[in-house]
């Protein structure tokens, strides 16, 4: 068993506060036993295709050279939330990764990016300044193997699917839902990839800003992978604990025993590119 943080952060336009607070938080939660810390999408600057361009940086850059100190500072795997990358004059959402030593383990760049278009209620496209990544992301940990996708890669159940399959029991997604598909879908999707996956599912939103142009819908939580709601923020700053039990995620699996009942003649999910 082991501690996961999930750090609901206050974003705001000033870059140095962004990345002050996270420092402090990222403190506070491996304080409390926290061994794996989650940041939210955006975490470093605000979230729209305006923002994008203007606080861009490099991998390593200012953002994430501060995320390398704060992991090793703390001893922590780091999930970098996400922030704006650019790199050979495109612009990415990418969630750098961090292990206890500050050495960065992977980059993830946003898959799927977020299209949509839900008349009066929102517009929002990505693509207009975002390319997306082209590659499946996992990491390990002494603990358990982690699969990595940023918001709108949580609409996708291949992904974790492929993720599960590559041997996850933790999938993380730092995301944004906006205050018309967070109270819709939100927590559905969470509880969906954790029940059909048999794994922790732990999300990471910015926290809720009303005077923002985007509206975070907040609620980061944890799952389960029986699906209940372990822990869940409100929308204000916080910190989200729960303690990762891979015994119950065993007796789960053992009980309900899909993966070993999938129709492999009939279907299959597979990865066209490996790694």
């Amino acid at each position: 068993m082991f501690r996961l943080a999930v750090i609901q952060l206050h974003v705001t336009k000033v870059k140095a506060d962004n990345l002050s607070r996270a420092r402090g938080l990222v403190k506070e939660a491996a304080r409390e036993g926290a061994k794996i810390v989650v940041l939210p999408e955006c975490f470093n600057s605000p979230y729209g295709s305006s923002f994008f361009p203007e606080y861009a940086e490099k991998i390593p850059g200012e953002s994430s050279q501060v995320l390398s100190e704060v992991a090793k500072e703390n001893r922590v795997f780091l999930v970098g939330g996400s922030l704006p990358e650019e790199d050979t004059g495109k612009l990415y959402n990418t969630c750098p990764v961090f292990g206890p030593d500050g050495g960065l383990l992977l980059k993830h760049r946003k898959i799927h990016l977020f299209d949509i278009d839900v008349p009066g209620k929102i517009r929002f496209q990505e693509s207009e300044t975002l390319s997306p990544g082209s590659s499946l992301s996992v990491f390990e940990t002494p603990y358990c193997k982690v699969g990595v996708g940023i918001c709108y890669d949580m609409r996708f159940a291949e992904l974790a699917q492929l993720y599960t399959k590559k041997g996850c029991q933790l999938l993380v997604y730092p995301g944004a839902f906006n205050m018309t598909t967070g109270p819709a879908h939100w927590e559905l999707l969470q509880r969906a990839r954790a029940l059909d996956n048999q794994v922790y599912v732990a999300t990471a939103s910015p926290a809720r800003d009303e005077a923002a142009s985007y509206v975070a819908w907040g609620h980061s939580s944890v799952v389960n992978p029986w699906g209940e709601v372990l822990s869940k923020a409100g929308s204000e700053e916080a910190i989200v604990y729960a303690d990762i039990d891979l015994e119950y995620l065993a007796d789960v699996r053992q009980q309900i025993p899909i993966n070993t009942q999938r129709r492999a003649d009939l279907y299959t999910v597979k990865a066209v590119q490996e790694e």
